[in-house]
């Protein structure tokens, strides 16, 4: 991620901060929709994108092309697309962490989104058939999107329907695995917390998930953990954090002395 792009979501994270009256489920859905408006469109992109460009010209392509948007998202697509962005691509990256984080916001405390994005991504991961057909690059996005709302309708959140939804119409190249994590990612962040996903090669039970995360909440601060149940570690686990990665697996231990004595 470039600088432009790093100063451009800051931006617009700071816009939606400001509009108290704009994280709702509605406005989320409004801005994904104008990704997938923007995404499917290369003249479009480069034109919102254009640096030479002049900013009034900017915003009165947005109110030509998405002047029956949702107010509240067509307010913060403005912001968006009045910013720097180191590449095209890095507008639709942002206009998706936005509309992630207005999803985060609009949602009730008693319901837990990153819970259900991995709930999703072990179900589809688990089931080959299935994640062919939610993943697919030859697939039609919006029988994708349909795909998932006759799966998760009455069993997780609109929030979490919506952002899945848009993840797989606007995958850009990425596993459904990974778009689901930096989802949750964003989610966490955007309630001040940290996602610790833990690689197992057995399910932790409660207790043990509980001192892992208190353990874990003395160095990282507040933290959720996901986990992910490998039996090719063979014990031990693996932990990721952000950008960090502490490997007390098996299998990587085994590998590490296989490496020593053949040395």
């Amino acid at each position: 991620m470039g600088s432009a792009t790093r100063e451009a979501i800051a931006k617009a994270k700071a816009a939606l901060a400001a509009r108290s009256g704009a994280a709702t489920l509605a406005a989320a859905e409004a801005l994904f929709s104008a990704g997938h408006v923007i995404g499917d469109s290369a003249q479009l992109q480069t034109a919102l994108t254009d640096t030479a460009a002049d900013q009034t010209a900017k915003k009165m392509l947005v109110t030509a092309v998405f002047g029956k948007l949702e107010a509240n998202a067509r307010e913060l697509l403005t912001c968006l697309v009045s910013s720097r962005w180191s590449t095209p691509s890095d507008l639709l990256a942002g206009i998706e962490e936005i509309g992630i984080r207005i999803a985060a916001l609009s949602v009730k405390s008693t319901v837990d989104i990153p819970a259900e994005l991995f709930a999703f991504g072990g179900a589809v991961t688990s089931n080959a058939e299935l994640e062919l057909a939610v993943a697919s690059k030859l697939g039609d996005p919006a029988a994708k999107a349909k795909l998932v709302d006759a799966l998760l309708k009455g069993k997780a959140s609109g929030q979490s329907i919506a952002i899945i939804q848009h993840l797989v119409r606007q995958p850009r190249g990425r596993r459904i695995g990974a778009l689901l994590r930096h989802a949750a990612r964003i989610i966490a962040d955007q309630h001040a917390q940290a996602i610790a996903t833990v690689t197992v090669a057995a399910p932790l039970n409660s207790a043990q998930v509980k001192r892992l995360q208190d353990g874990l909440a003395k160095k990282y601060g507040a933290v959720r953990v996901n986990q992910i149940v490998d039996a090719s570690i063979i014990g031990g686990m693996r932990i990721a954090v952000g950008d960090i990665v502490i490997d007390d697996s098996v299998a990587t231990r085994m590998n590490d002395l296989k490496l020593q004595l053949a040395g």
